[in-house]
Formats: structure tokens, sequence, C-alpha cells
């Protein structure tokens, strides 16, 4: 009974050192194996999730689109019909209007077409700027010279070390419609006063994302920009975009926003495109 004994505490000894020796040699691979597993899975889930809340993005936006007003005439610009939706600037570059549906109407989708530019108005200011967009558009050469143009606002200063630029120049030309998507070039109706962060940084977030859905889908975009001049500003604002995918009813493309013409480090002058540093 003795031996017995001893022949199962050996045997247990040896099944320890067996599986000390098997996690010595293999245990550093396998719990790599299970965080790389982990993290996988944790990447897939949130993919997943993802997915779900884009698409009930997507379904939210066409459901609100469908219901859309027909009216008997080319729908105007919320921020011009309501001024009083638009927050103060408080630090984003951007705000969501209207659960981000834009303000466009039946009619707007049965019968515009081409690009239409606001005249300037008494103080020389752009109005709204909206096109029916299609690849077909997008020009294929480089954006010529626009230097001739002075919008509205146009008080040019430099300023080192706080505009990221080369030169450090405060203000871009900014087109309400960009040029890569009609060609539209030096056009004193579709060119604004902006900083160079509202232009090549807020700006063009959402019309790379105008770009990018009009390169892969044969397909048409309706498309508004509305510069926001306060009273008699001179300087604008900022801008309301609003995009619409028309073939899918909105599912791959809707967005309605206002992005605030703003530069960190820098206080505008609205009145008079005027500027100091902070």
């Amino acid at each position: 009974m003795i031996q017995g004994k001893k022949e199962k505490e050996k045997e247990a000894y040896r099944r320890r050192i067996r599986r000390t020796l098997f996690w010595r040699r293999y245990g550093n691979a396998i719990t790599i194996s299970l965080m790389v597993g982990l993290a996988v899975a944790s990447l897939f889930v949130a993919m997943l999730w993802r997915a779900h809340m884009d698409q009930k993005e997507r379904e939210r936006a066409a459901a609100a689109l469908s219901q859309m007003p027909k009216g008997d005439a080319f729908s105007v610009s919320p921020i011009l019909l309501e001024p009083s939706m638009l927050p103060a600037y408080a630090g984003e570059d951007y705000v969501t209007l209207n659960e981000n549906v834009p303000g466009f109407n039946l009619y707007d989708l049965q019968h515009f077409t081409g690009e239409n530019y606001s005249p300037l108005d008494a103080l020389g200011r752009c109005g709204p700027a909206m096109a029916l967009l299609h690849r077909s558009m997008m020009p294929k050469e480089e954006r010529g010279e626009i230097g001739d143009v002075k919008p509205t606002g146009w008080v040019q200063k430099k300023y080192e070390g706080v505009v990221d630029a080369t030169p450090p120049y405060l203000y871009n030309r900014c087109h309400l419609i960009a040029y890569a998507l009609t060609g539209q070039n030096a056009n004193e109706k579709n060119l604004i006063t902006g900083t160079r962060h509202f232009n090549a940084d807020a700006m063009l977030y959402f019309e790379i994302q105008v770009m990018e859905y009009l390169e892969h889908n044969d397909a048409h975009v309706l498309y508004r920009v509305t510069p926001y001049f306060q009273g008699t500003e001179l300087l604008a604002r900022g801008v309301e975009m609003e995009a619409y995918s028309v073939e899918d009813g909105g599912r791959g493309l809707c967005f309605h926003v206002f992005v605030y013409n703003t530069q960190p480090g820098i206080t505008l002058d609205y009145a008079t495109g005027e500027s100091h540093a902070d």
C-alpha cells in the first residue's frame, strides 16, 4: 500500500513537472495567441456594432427624407429661414443641424439640375451655391489661379507659429462648392473668405465624403453650401452644408451641418475681417 502511494505521488510529481515544462516552453506563445485572439474578436465585434449603427443612421436619414415636404418651388436654406437654429460657437469645428437631415424638398429632387450660384448681394457677399453633382462633373486638370478674386472680409495677415501653412497666411479663398466637385475655379459667386483651418480641415472633412461617394458610385448627390453672414458683417460666420445621395434615397450620403469659420489661436472680427492673436 505504501509502495502504491509512493507511485501515485511520483506520478503526480511527474505531471506537475510536465505542466511546468510545457508552460515554460509554450506559455508565452499561448498567452500571446489568446491576447491576439481576444483583440481580433473585440475588433470584429466593434466593426459589427459600427456597421449596425451606420445602417441605423442611414435608415433614419432615409426615413426622415422620405417625409420631406413636396413644395411647388425650390427649397431655401434652413439657416437662412431660421438663423436662430444655429448654436453659438462653442469650440467645435461644426455642429449637426436638423438631426443631420438636409432641408431639401421633393421639388428639388424632381426638378433641380446642374449648378446654381447666387448673385452677390449689395455688400458683395456670396449667397447659397447648389448643384446636382455627378462624377462626370469632377475636373481632370489642376486648379488654376484664383488670386484676382477678393471676397468680402479679405483682410489678410500672417501668423507665424499659429497658422499651419507655408507661408502662414490666415485667410484662404474658400470655394463654397469645392473645385474638385465641379471644376468651378475663379467664380466670385463661389468664393468666400475663410480661415486656413476652416478651409483645409473643417470643410474638407465633408467635401471628402462627397468626393469619395461620387468616385465610387455612378449616382448623383444633391448638394448645397450656404454662407451665413450675421447682419451686415463681411466675414461669414461659417457655412451650412447639406448633401443627399439621390438614387439610393440618402442611404449612401446624407448630412446637414454648420461648419464654423474660425482659426485656433486667432480672434476674428466678423464685421470687417480684421484679426488678432489671442
